[in-house]
């Protein structure tokens, strides 16, 4: 019983730092419940089965790291974002966005794409280049959201699959699909498979991925948030995960070591024990579903 309470009160931990919600319905959830269609997925896409997973905690800090390893993604996030006075912030409204692209309905999709849209015009500046060459840079800019994208594109697939969640082989679906998440954000060009997904990455590699001055104290704060010494324990676990999936280049880029695929293992436990307590489905997953079932009781 003890460690059932225990267990709630991490995942209410959790809960609270991934959306900004103990409940793990924070106010935009809200947003699930608008439109008059399932939006761009549905639940029988692959969209949902991999950001429906509790594999995607892994898939983010993943996500974030990759995103470090490109200079000009990373000067903005330095440059624009509260990344070190207020991290939970930027956590949760990442979060906004992927929850209400995967689960919204078009209408809902559009308006949260208007609101990042407006952030990304503000995000502006240049950026040393690693070569020696200072750059301009804007977030809006179809380049560096194609780079946000296959960072977060094959961060998630990679954490889905490597974890071991993957036994469909979704890969070049749920590539497919999510390229349509890109779109209203002004990138029409995203990969469409996972021999596309290798091949823009391979070209960030042998153009654009370098280390500059900020790249080591960005990613020491992405390996050591602010969190409990509690919460950093656990996050160790599912941090060393993500690093196990992470190849090179970008392991020297980041200056990281190589991590054991063992620590897969270690978080796949982990993972499945967090998804017993928080529920298997988020609740924002459940609006989806009640908004669907609403269209399809009305048609």
């Amino acid at each position: 019983m003890v460690a059932l309470l225990g267990g709630k009160r991490a995942a209410d931990s959790f809960r609270k730092t991934v959306s900004g919600d103990a409940s793990g319905a924070p106010a935009w959830s809200a947003q699930m419940a608008i439109g008059d269609d399932i939006g761009y997925f549905g639940p029988g896409s692959a969209v949902w089965q991999v950001h429906g997973c509790i594999s995607t905690i892994v898939g983010g800090i993943r996500a974030l790291l990759m995103q470090a390893a490109h200079p000009a993604a990373l000067t903005g996030v330095a440059e624009h974002s509260q990344y070190d006075s207020d991290p939970l912030g930027r956590l949760e409204r990442t979060t906004r966005w992927l929850t209400i692209t995967s689960f919204g309905s078009t209408e809902a999709i559009e308006r949260e794409a208007g609101r990042v849209n407006e952030i990304h015009k503000r995000v502006v500046g240049n950026y040393p280049d690693g070569k020696n060459e200072i750059r301009p840079y804007a977030a809006s800019d179809p380049r560096y959201l194609l780079w946000v994208h296959c960072a977060f594109t094959d961060s998630f697939l990679r954490t889905y699959q490597e974890l071991g969640y993957d036994t469909e082989r979704i890969g070049d679906q749920y590539i497919r699909e999510w390229s349509q998440s890109a779109k209203p954000l002004g990138l029409n060009s995203a990969p469409q498979s996972m021999r596309e997904l290798d091949a823009e990455i391979a070209r960030f590699v042998k153009d654009e991925v370098a280390a500059i001055a900020m790249t080591p104290p960005i990613v020491r704060f992405i390996l050591a948030p602010p969190f409990s010494k509690g919460g950093l324990f656990f996050y160790a676990i599912l941090r060393n995960a993500a690093i196990a999936t992470i190849d090179e280049p970008f392991l020297t880029v980041l200056g990281l070591k190589p991590k054991s695929k063992r620590w897969l293992k270690v978080s796949r436990v982990l993972l499945d024990f967090l998804s017993y307590m928080l529920g298997h489905e988020s609740p924002s997953q459940r609006i989806a579903r009640e908004r669907i079932k609403r269209i399809e009781l009305a048609a």
